[in-house]
């Protein structure tokens, strides 16, 4: 039995005799370890390359200033005129503050068409008017279709009588009969009703603001009037003057009746928009270009 277990243990010495060998083998491995950093080294060489790549991003950046460029031309019609209307446009400014006769206007065709729509219209709304000659005052003054209106509405008397294109008394109709009158209504109830729009201009020969030199007034083409006071039944007038900071009913009803204006009319130009409109409503028809509007 001592000769057996003495076999056996001295077997079993030779088999951990081994083990160790095998070890320094795994170290081996690390060698090619140490290999593969060595390979990386070429790769950072072509990143210097792409920063050159990038340069030529920089240069696309200055194409974007050719939109900003363009954001101006939208207000043109087409791109390429807006930057010869530039120059132009400065320029011409000089030569624009014109006199009548230097400027070479013409009256302005109306469709026979439009007109008599517009007549029926006023016969629907009960307007008093006579229409009468074409009138040519020259230097493009004047009206093709003219008409003398008496009453913007019935009863509503137009004092003095105004000469306008149809279009203008149409636009008058409106405003009162669907503004004006229903906020008196409220703002000056115990005066009744309105009796007479007391216009300080109609048609007039002459240019914006009654200047020396510059554009044709609206009112030179009949498509304006000028609004100075409302008359009632009872009581004093309301005068069109500064009312931004009257806090009264009166203030209230100025203030409504033009904001509203800019509903019938293309331009309406207030007290609180200048000197020059200090003392009355200008209202006009004029034709823009996309319906625009300017109302202050």
């Amino acid at each position: 039995m001592s000769l057996a277990v003495f076999v056996l243990s001295g077997a079993t010495l030779p088999r951990t005799g081994p083990v160790p060998e095998d070890k320094p083998q795994a170290a081996e491995p690390a060698a090619p370890q140490t290999e593969t950093p060595q390979a990386p080294a070429p790769i950072p060489q072509p990143k210097p390359e792409e920063p050159k790549e990038a340069e030529p991003k920089p240069e696309s950046k200055p194409a974007p200033a050719n939109p900003e460029a363009a954001k101006p031309d939208e207000t043109a019609p087409a791109g390429t005129k807006p930057s010869d209307e530039k120059p132009d446009d400065a320029k011409p400014e000089a030569p624009k503050a014109e006199t009548l006769e230097e400027q070479h206007l013409t009256i302005e065709p109306e469709s026979d068409a439009d007109h008599a729509d517009c007549i029926k219209e006023l016969q629907s709304l009960g307007v008093v008017f006579k229409e009468i000659p074409r009138i040519d005052d020259g230097n493009g003054c004047g009206i093709d279709k003219p008409i003398v209106l008496s009453e913007a509405l019935p009863g509503i008397k137009v004092k003095p009588e105004a000469t306008l294109r149809c279009p203008t008394a149409r636009a008058l109709a409106h405003w009162m009969k669907e503004s004006v009158i229903p906020a008196a209504a409220v703002a000056a109830k115990d005066q009744g009703r309105i009796t007479t729009i007391n216009q300080a201009s109609a048609y007039i020969c002459r240019l914006r603001n009654s200047a020396e030199t510059g554009k044709i007034s609206e009112h030179a083409r009949g498509n304006a009037i000028d609004v100075a006071s409302f008359s009632f039944e009872k009581g004093d007038d309301i005068a069109v003057k500064p009312r931004r900071e009257d806090s009264t009913l009166t203030g209230a009803f100025q203030r409504t009746v033009s904001a509203s204006g800019c509903l019938y009319f293309s331009t309406v130009l207030d007290p609180e928009s200048d000197a020059a409109h200090e003392t009355h409503f200008h209202l006009d028809v004029l034709e823009r270009m996309g319906g625009y509007r300017y109302c202050h």
